[in-house]
């Protein structure tokens, strides 16, 4: 297979025989507007009516009783870390195949990750990879739940829904709770996605998305923490907007904080792209059905859905045959200016993870040999007309 009416298809899809991006971002509609509104009104830092009414935007399409607004999804997962108990020391339970910010909150902690593996469906933490490692190494104690090889406390675990995909969370819950792990949701590529009729993100004890520029919405860079928690959300504001104390001009902070706060300019970007994320998910999900129907006929396996999930589909993918086949066509499509990208390599390939504990990684490795990503953006004829 030279994968030329692949490369035609996507041409066609796109309209464009120019660079075809993985995921291109559309402004089409009050982002203008409310952008120049914060220039107007002076307030483009991280005081302003946008970076609340972000929060309460995605507290509702969460369905989550507190969002904050973080400059990133990586300080997101950082501080969510710290909200639910994680201390220098400590481990958390996550996938190896994610990309690399996952790992990198975890250790911005002082904490260490345990990679365990995947499930093929969902390419997400796999709930009997997670039992697998507690019944081999978990030793429940008062004080939580420890690495009976390591003796270190297991302070969390954090699935991430992979391409927005949803890992199979009824039986990751059920896995927390027995084993009094708090579970934490990396949903940064997964804002739209739904899980038994529930969005990703409201689950775990916190959860965590990402609207960095290549995402389903963006605010250019920027992330929201979310949680059930009303607690847990008022400490969250706090950590991030450096623990200050409120005071009319006295500056104390009764904690370590952080200057993690969300500038009023992306907020009001943010608010814009929420407008039209419904527009968004329908037009890509009218995109993905296209695409199933297409390698279907090629003989390619389209990543599609599970049943009771809805995906968001942010970055669609394909998985091919061998890694030969998956090399052979990211040289076809990548050399046609159509931007294909492989999966993540794991996290334990790179050399500040290489020490740490894993499992097998079987389901992880076939994988990381066979995924690539796909142009996934929203088409031209697809895009929204402003009228606004």
């Amino acid at each position: 297979m030279d994968f030329k009416e692949t490369i035609q298809f996507i041409q066609e899809k796109f309209k464009s025989k120019d660079f075809i991006p993985l995921h291109n971002p559309i402004f089409e509609g009050n982002e203008r507007k409310y952008v120049m509104d914060t220039l107007d009104s002076t307030f483009v830092s991280s005081v302003g009516r946008y970076v609340d009414r972000a929060e309460e935007m995605i507290s509702q399409i969460s369905q989550t009783q507190r969002a904050i607004a973080v400059v990133n999804g990586t300080a997101g997962i950082q501080v969510a870390l710290r909200l639910v108990g994680v201390n220098p020391g400590d481990e958390v339970l996550t996938q190896a195949l994610t990309f690399v910010a996952t790992a990198n909150a975890i250790q911005y902690n002082g904490a260490q990750p345990v990679f365990l593996d995947v499930d093929y469906d969902t390419m997400g933490l796999s709930p009997r990879a997670v039992s697998e490692f507690l019944e081999e190494f978990g030793e429940r104690r008062e004080t939580g739940t420890f690495n009976r090889k390591t003796g270190k406390r297991i302070a969390a675990c954090i699935p991430m829904h992979t391409f927005g995909f949803p890992v199979h969370l009824d039986e990751l819950m059920k896995l927390c709770r027995d084993w009094n792990i708090p579970l934490i949701e990396d949903a940064a590529e997964s804002l739209g996605s739904e899980y038994r009729g529930k969005p990703t993100g409201s689950f775990g004890k916190v959860g965590v998305f990402s609207f960095n520029g290549n995402k389903i919405v963006t605010s250019g860079g920027g992330g929201m923490i979310v949680t059930q928690e009303e607690e847990i959300g008022i400490l969250g504001k706090h950590l991030t907007t450096t623990a200050k104390v409120p005071h009319a001009y006295e500056y104390f902070h009764d904690q370590m904080g952080y200057n993690f706060r969300m500038p009023n300019l992306n907020a009001a970007l943010l608010c814009a792209q929420l407008e039209q994320l419904s527009y968004f998910l329908d037009r890509k999900r009218r995109l993905a059905a296209e695409y199933s129907t297409f390698f279907e006929s090629q003989g390619i396996i389209f990543r599609k859905e599970l049943e009771n999930t809805k995906a968001n589909y942010w970055l669609m993918c394909v998985e091919l045959g061998s890694l030969e086949d998956r090399n052979f066509f990211l040289e076809k499509t990548n050399g046609k200016k159509v931007m294909t990208r492989p999966i993540w390599q794991l996290m334990y390939r790179l050399p500040m993870y290489d020490h740490c504990q894993r499992d097998a990684q079987t389901n992880a490795e076939f994988l990381e040999q066979r995924i690539v990503n796909i142009p996934s953006s929203v088409t031209q004829e697809y895009q929204l007309v402003n009228s606004k």
